[in-house]
């Protein structure tokens, strides 16, 4: 696979380690460092194998390809940019993997879905856009989330986003400029 132009993020272990995935250079894009994906899959080590996992902010969709390469048994990409869209199916077709991209708004995509849809689900909108808590909510209401399973979510580290009612945290930390952590729904 020839280096890609612009902006990239490689993808860290699994069966594409070392792969690097281009991505557009968009306004509020930003991929999760490194530092922040190590750490994520080390402890999501035990829940990929066999996993559906949703990116819901695909952007880079370093989090889906990096979910696929150590194991997950399949990933959806709900992404609104068309550029950012078109970026997702190179990669995808880069790596020769089964991957679903849809085009649509997150919560418009979550109003679609029924209950246990996703073991693991990424949650790293524009930081700005203020969408967590309307997430976590959407995705608590719906029920979308499988029994004993993990929401990841990045946000600013300036500033602590507390998790909305209905949800704690099940191991959370700090790389930078990004807080990150994995929840769980309260039983």
């Amino acid at each position: 696979m020839a280096r890609p132009k612009g902006p990239a993020v490689r993808i860290i272990g699994g069966r594409f380690r070392g792969r690097r995935l281009a991505f557009p250079e968009e306004p509020g894009l930003r991929p999760t460092p490194d530092r922040a994906r190590e750490t994520l899959f080390n402890w999501l080590n035990p829940w990929l194998p066999g996993a559906r996992c949703l990116d819901l902010f695909a952007g880079s969709g370093a989090l889906g390809f990096e979910a696929l390469s150590r194991g997950a048994a399949n990933a959806t990409f709900v992404e609104t940019n068309p550029a950012t869209i078109a970026a997702l199916r190179e990669n995808r077709e880069a790596l020769g993997c089964e991957a679903r991209i849809v085009a649509s708004g997150a919560l418009e995509f979550l109003g679609t879905q029924g209950p246990a849809a996703f073991d693991v689900i990424f949650l790293d909108p524009p930081f700005a856009a203020g969408l967590l808590v309307d997430t976590l909510t959407a995705i608590r209401a719906r029920r979308i989330l499988a029994q004993a399973g993990l929401v990841y979510i990045e946000s600013a580290a300036e500033g602590d986003f507390e998790l909305p009612p209905g949800w704690q945290w099940h191991r959370h930390g700090r790389a930078g400029n990004v807080a990150f952590g994995l929840a769980t729904p309260v039983p």
